[in-house]
C-alpha cells in the first residue's frame, strides 16, 4: 500500500478535519493481539498462550507474570496509565472499574506495577448488578476473570488510554452473572459434539468455532434535537411524534449517497474500530431515512461478541463529535423502519472448513447435510427459546411489524437446499442439486453474472443464505451473546442427537464409504421427516402463513411477556444442563431479570409520556387555543367572522379535553400495574394501549399546533436535517 504521509489533510464540511487511513497499518494497533504476545512473551508462554486461544487448553497461572509484564509495558507504551477488567453483566451492556498501574516506592516515587493475579483475577462489587435472585442484595463479592480468548485492548478518549482487559464476571458462589460465561461454554459444548461428529465421516480436527458476524443498524440525528427530546434522553425513542409527510415510500435512502457529515462519522468509527481490530467491513444507507448500517467479517464467535460491544460504544462514543447522536433502539421512530443486528452464524474447524458450505453439489456433500440439519432440528426443538433470546420491550415494537422478521420461527433455506432436503425426505436419498448457471443481463457490454442456486428472502426470521445462517431478530441495541449461546446449545444437542443415531446405524462394524452414505442419510431423513414443518420459503409476513404456522404447530410469541418463560421450560433446562452452559437457577434468573427489565423499561416510558403530555404538549395546546378564542374576539370586536379559526378552537379544544383524560388513563394504569400479580403482562396488556392512546391524541395536536409553539422537533427535521 502506497504512504499516505504526504497525502494533504481535508476538511470534511462539519469543520473536521481528516487524513486517510492506512489500514494495514493501524489495523489491530490498539489490540495486545498474538503479533505482540510473539514479540514480548517468552517462546514458551507464547506456545501456552496460543494453545489456549485456539485449542482451547487451560490456561497456567504460572504463566501470569510474564503475560501481565508483557501487557502492562505495551500499554504504559500507548499511554495507559490505568487498567480495567471489561466485562457483560446482565444489564446488556458492558461493565469497567478502572485501578491505576502507579504504586508508591519506598522512595517516595512510584512505580508501574501489574502482576499476574492483577490479570487473572478482579473483585467488582456484584451487589448493584442485576442477579434474578441468584444472590442477595447485600452479598457483594463477584469475582472477574481473565479471557485469554479475546484480546485486550486499549481504548482512548479524550487523550486518556486505559488498557480494556475482556473477563468473565461470576459470583463468589461461582454462578454465572455475564454472558460470557455461558457464551464460552456453549462453544465447548459445540466444539465436543461437532468434533464426535466430524470422527465418524473420517474428519480429524482439533478444534470447532461458533462463528459469528453481526450486522449493525443504527440512527442518527443532530444533536440539538436529541437534546430538545425527553423521550429520546431517556428512553431512547420518541414517544409521541407525528408522521412526517415523507417517511420511506419514495425507497430513496437505501443504498443512497451518504451525506457528507455521516460519511466524515462513519470514517471516524472506522479508524476507531480498525486501531481496536475490529474488521468492520461494510457501511451504508439502510431503508429508513437517517438510518445506516456497518457490518463486520466474520470471526470466533466470542471475540465477535466483544467487537458488537466495542462498536456500540463507539458509534455512540464517535457521533458527539460530529454534532450527532447516535440512536440504537429498535423503534426510535414510529411509521419507518427500526434496527435489527442480524447475526450470521455458522460453525468452523480450525482447519478452515465451513462445516455450513454447501458446495456446488450440496446433495452430494454429506457434512454439510448432516450439519444442516442438526440446525433444522436445532431450531424446529427449541423456536421459543430462540424467540425468548430476541425478546424486549424495544425489539417488540419491531418483529412482526412487515419489517423485520415476524414472531414465528421459521427457517428459509431457499429453492435448491429444500428440493434436496425433500428428496431426502421422499426417498431417503437425493440424487440431484438444482444448478445455478449464469445471468445474462441483455447487453455485451455487461459480464454475465453467476447466478445463486437460490434467492434470499428478507422476511425470514432466520435464513440460510450461502453458507452460514442469518438470525434476523436479533435487536439492534442488544448484545449477541444471549442469542449466540443458545445457538451453540442447542446445535449441540442436535449434532449429538445426530451423532449417536449414526453411531448406532453403523454399529461397530468396519465402516464402508456406502455404509456411512447409507447411514447418514437414514439419520438425515427422519429428521427432517420429523421437523420440516420448521422450513418454509415463501413471504414471512402474510396473515396466510400465521394461519399456516398455527397448523404446523409453530409458536407464535408476539410479546416479550409471552416468550420469556421459554428460558425455563423443561426442553430449555434439559439441554442446558446436559451441555452444562447453564444451570436451571441460571435459567430462572436470567428469565427474571428480563423480565425486570422488560417491566422497568415500561415503566420508564410510561413515566415519560405522562410528564411530557402533561408539560409539554397540553400547555402549547392551551396557549394555542388561547391564541385563537383571542384572535376569534378581536374579530368579533370589529364585526368581523372567524368562523374557520372558531372551528380550529373547537377542535383543539376537544383534543385538549382528550389529551387529559388519556393522561388520568396512563396515570392509573401504571399505578394497577404496580400492584398486579403479573406486573409485566399488566404492563402489556393496559399500560401499553394507555400510552398508545396518549400517544395519539398528542399526534394530533401536533398537526393542528401552530408550529412556533410545538414544544418539541418533529419527525420531519429530525429524520432529514443532516
Amino acid at each position: 500500500m502506497p504512504s499516505t504521509l504526504a497525502t494533504p489533510v481535508r476538511m470534511n464540511g462539519n469543520g473536521h478535519t481528516h487524513t486517510p487511513m492506512d489500514v494495514e497499518k493501524i489495523f489491530g494497533q490498539n489490540t495486545f493481539g498474538l503479533s505482540e504476545m510473539k514479540a514480548r512473551l517468552p517462546k514458551s508462554v507464547y506456545k501456552h498462550l496460543v494453545a489456549t486461544i485456539q485449542d482451547g487448553e487451560p490456561i497456567n497461572v504460572e504463566v501470569a507474570d510474564a503475560i501481565a509484564l508483557a501487557m502492562k509495558e505495551w500499554a504504559v507504551e500507548h499511554g495507559a496509565t490505568h487498567y480495567t477488567h471489561w466485562f457483560q453483566p446482565l444489564t446488556g451492556r458492558t461493565a469497567e472499574k478502572h485501578d491505576t498501574f502507579i504504586t508508591p516506592n519506598e522512595g517516595g516515587g512510584a512505580v508501574a506495577e501489574f502482576s499476574g493475579k492483577n490479570l487473572f483475577q478482579g473483585e467488582p462489587d456484584a451487589s448493584s448488578f442485576p442477579s434474578g435472585g441468584l444472590r442477595a442484595t447485600f452479598e457483594a463479592r463477584g469475582y472477574t476473570a481473565y479471557d485469554p480468548t479475546s484480546p485486550a485492548f486499549i481504548i482512548k478518549h479524550n487523550n486518556v488510554a486505559t488498557l480494556c482487559i475482556p473477563t468473565a464476571f461470576a459470583s463468589w458462589t461461582g454462578e454465572a452473572l455475564d454472558h460470557k460465561i455461558p457464551l464460552l461454554r456453549s462453544m465447548e459444548a459445540l466444539n465436543k459434539q461437532a468434533r464426535r461428529a466430524l470422527d465418524l465421516f473420517g474428519e480429524s480436527v482439533s478444534r470447532v468455532y461458533a462463528t459469528c458476524g453481526s450486522e449493525q443498524e443504527y440512527f442518527l440525528i443532530d444533536e440539538r434535537f436529541f437534546l430538545a427530546r425527553p423521550d429520546l434522553l431517556v428512553t431512547g425513542r420518541t414517544l409521541l411524534g407525528a408522521k412526517p409527510p415523507r417517511g420511506q415510500e419514495l425507497d430513496d435512502h437505501y443504498f443512497g449517497t451518504i451525506p457528507e457529515r455521516v460519511m466524515a462519522f462513519m470514517n471516524a468509527v472506522e479508524e476507531e474500530l480498525y486501531h481496536l481490530g475490529v474488521p468492520v467491513a461494510t457501511r451504508h444507507n439502510e431503508v429508513a431515512p437517517g438510518q445506516y448500517e456497518f457490518a463486520p467479517i466474520f470471526e470466533n464467535a466470542n471475540v465477535a461478541a466483544d467487537h458488537q460491544q466495542l462498536m456500540m460504544m463507539t458509534l455512540q462514543r464517535t457521533a458527539p463529535r460530529f454534532g450527532l447522536v447516535c440512536l440504537l433502539h429498535e423503534k426510535p421512530f414510529a411509521g419507518i423502519n427500526g434496527s435489527g443486528k442480524h447475526c450470521n452464524w455458522s460453525m468452523s474447524t480450525n482447519t478452515g472448513m465451513n462445516l455450513l458450505e454447501p458446495g456446488e453439489t450440496p446433495h452430494e456433500n454429506l457434512l454439510f447435510l448432516f450439519f444442516c440439519t442438526a440446525v433444522i432440528q436445532a431450531v424446529h426443538r427449541h423456536q421459543g427459546l430462540l424467540r425468548a433470546t430476541i425478546a424486549t420491550a424495544a425489539n417488540d415494537h419491531r418483529l412482526g411489524a412487515n419489517e423485520a422478521p415476524p414472531a414465528i420461527l421459521s427457517i428459509f433455506l431457499g429453492e435448491q437446499l429444500t428440493d434436496v432436503f425433500e428428496q431426502i425426505a421422499a426417498s431417503g436419498k437425493a440424487s440431484s442439486s438444482k444448478q445455478s448457471g449464469f445471468l445474462g443481463l441483455g447487453t455485451p457490454v455487461l459480464p454475465r453474472l453467476p447466478r445463486h442456486a437460490s434467492d434470499r428472502n428478507r422476511t425470514s426470521p432466520f435464513a440460510f443464505t450461502g453458507n452460514k445462517f442469518e438470525f434476523r431478530g436479533v435487536g439492534s441495541s442488544q448484545s449477541v451473546s444471549l442469542p449466540l449461546t443458545v445457538l451453540n446449545t442447542i446445535a449441540a444437542e442436535a449434532i449429538d442427537d445426530l451423532a449417536t443415531k449414526l453411531e448406532a446405524k453403523l454399529g461397530k462394524k468396519k465402516r464402508s464409504k456406502q455404509a456411512l452414505e447409507d447411514a447418514v442419510h437414514d439419520v438425515i431423513a427422519d429428521a427432517i421427516r420429523a421437523h420440516k414443518a420448521i422450513i418454509f420459503n415463501g413471504d414471512n409476513y402474510t396473515q396466510a402463513w400465521n394461519e399456516e404456522a398455527e397448523k404446523r404447530g409453530l409458536l407464535n410469541l408476539k410479546s416479550t411477556p409471552d416468550a420469556l418463560p421459554q428460558l425455563t421450560v423443561d426442553t430449555t433446562v434439559e439441554a442446558f444442563a446436559a451441555y452444562e452452559v447453564l444451570s436451571e437457577a441460571e435459567l430462572e434468573g436470567r428469565e427474571e431479570i428480563l423480565t425486570e427489565q422488560y417491566v422497568m423499561t415500561v415503566n420508564i416510558e410510561a413515566a415519560t409520556t405522562e410528564n411530557m403530555a402533561q408539560t409539554m404538549v397540553l400547555p402549547a395546546a392551551v396557549r394555542y387555543l388561547s391564541e385563537l378564542i383571542d384572535t376569534a374576539a378581536r374579530g368579533s370586536d370589529l364585526g368581523l367572522t372567524f368562523g374557520g379559526t372558531m372551528e380550529t378552537a373547537k377542535e383543539v379544544s376537544a383534543l385538549v379535553d382528550d389529551l387529559k383524560g388519556a393522561i388520568g388513563r396512563l396515570a392509573k394504569a401504571r399505578m394497577a400495574a404496580h400492584g398486579a400479580k403479573n406486573e409485566a403482562r399488566a404492563m402489556k396488556d393496559n399500560v401499553i394501549p394507555a400510552m398508545a392512546s396518549v400517544r395519539e391524541v398528542c399526534d394530533a395536536l401536533e398537526g393542528i399546533v401552530s408550529a412556533d409553539l410545538w414544544p418539541l422537533p418533529t419527525y420531519r427535521e429530525m429524520l432529514f436535517i443532516k
